[in-house]
């Protein structure tokens, strides 16, 4: 988050998006387009990097009819005559595998992804309504979730199978460190979790070109969230554990295409800020645990003052929790002494 008064030093190359079904060359042999979404955050960036007699594609938009029309309109209009090669996918977010099996069969494709992403997309599909099970609700209303939300993040499996289409059977995998040839470029495979666990970037050294996923946007902060399957789970941490390393592994003036938003230059400053953004949310959770012992949902309002619909509350409840487990975890806060079975912290 920046200061008051200070300027973002980030640059961006191209002030405007593709208009819909349209492409627009970032450099040669890739193509940047855009897929709509039906959330607040209403869009996805695709790419597509040329790969010998076709186009390699980069993530897909979700599983519905319109997105489904637009990739028939992009086949037939602005990518005709050239086949469509492999589909690599970031991670298993619904916005970025939803249409995953469709278009590997439609356009008899491998997908190409990481391990988790696939099997993490697998087990939601295999079994929807885990999330329904009484630990997990109890986990979220000893938090001081409301039932409303209980009754929604419980449901958030059959929700992703809505958007989600069948996987394939098989997946070509791709891990950290493997360097992948696509046309005549290598490409070098990193991972980074927090906002999905082993979320799959690329980075082209010839080109110094880094597609980052949702792991560095340039204007908005990528979900950090707990979930109730972990926990104890330390997902901030490993965010801010992934932006060290891009700082260490990536140029500085390299060409960041992200999953959403445009393109920028500036990785490190934004890194940075991104940091800097979690380090005062941590602060004022503090400052609010030092008056009085909190729940995660007391502290929702400490960290998002606007108002919320059901679905936001979710995200935003399960990010103050990364908040709260990240303090935790390094001595900051510590559990209060409970007399209602509920769980609060305070500052330590």
């Amino acid at each position: 988050m920046l200061k008051k008064n200070e300027e973002s030093r980030l640059s961006f190359p191209h002030e405007e998006p593709p208009e819909r079904g349209a492409v627009f060359e970032l450099a040669p042999g890739i193509l940047w387009t855009r897929i709509p979404l039906p959330f607040r955050l209403d869009h996805v960036n695709i790419y597509l990097i040329e790969d010998g007699d076709g186009w390699a594609v980069l993530d897909t938009g979700i599983g519905d009819q319109p997105t489904r029309d637009l990739w028939e309109a992009l086949a037939g209009g602005a990518l005709a005559g050239r086949r469509l090669t492999r589909l690599i996918v970031t991670h298993y977010h619904p916005d970025h595998i939803g249409l995953a099996g469709w278009l590997c069969e439609r356009h008899d494709m491998p997908l190409v992804t990481t391990q988790t992403s696939y099997l993490g997309c697998r087990t939601i599909s295999l079994s929807p309504g885990s999330l329904d099970a009484k630990p997990y609700r109890d986990f979220y209303a000893r938090h001081g979730m409301d039932p409303e939300t209980v009754d929604l993040v419980s449901s958030q499996g059959h929700t992703y199978l809505k958007i989600v289409a069948p996987l394939p059977p098989t997946v070509s995998r791709v891990a950290d460190g493997d360097t992948l040839l696509i046309g005549g470029r290598e490409f070098q495979a990193l991972t980074g979790d927090g906002h999905a666990p082993e979320q799959l970037m690329l980075y082209c050294p010839s080109e110094n070109i880094f597609l980052a996923a949702d792991q560095v946007i340039a204007r908005i902060t990528p979900n950090i969230s707990v979930w109730a399957v972990n926990p104890d789970g330390d997902p901030l941490g490993l965010y801010l554990r992934s932006l060290k390393r891009l700082k260490a592994g990536i140029p500085a003036d390299a060409l960041v295409l992200p999953g959403h938003q445009l393109p920028f230059h500036g990785l490190h400053e934004r890194c940075d800020e991104l940091a800097e953004h979690h380090a005062e949310r941590c602060a004022l959770i503090a400052a609010a645990c030092a008056k009085k012992p909190h729940s995660v949902a007391d502290l929702v309002p400490v960290l998002f003052t606007r108002a919320l619909d059901p679905h936001q509350l979710s995200f935003a409840f399960s990010e103050v929790h990364a908040h709260v487990n990240f303090m935790l975890k390094r001595g900051e806060l510590r559990h209060a002494a409970s007399k209602d079975g509920n769980i609060r912290v305070e500052t330590a």
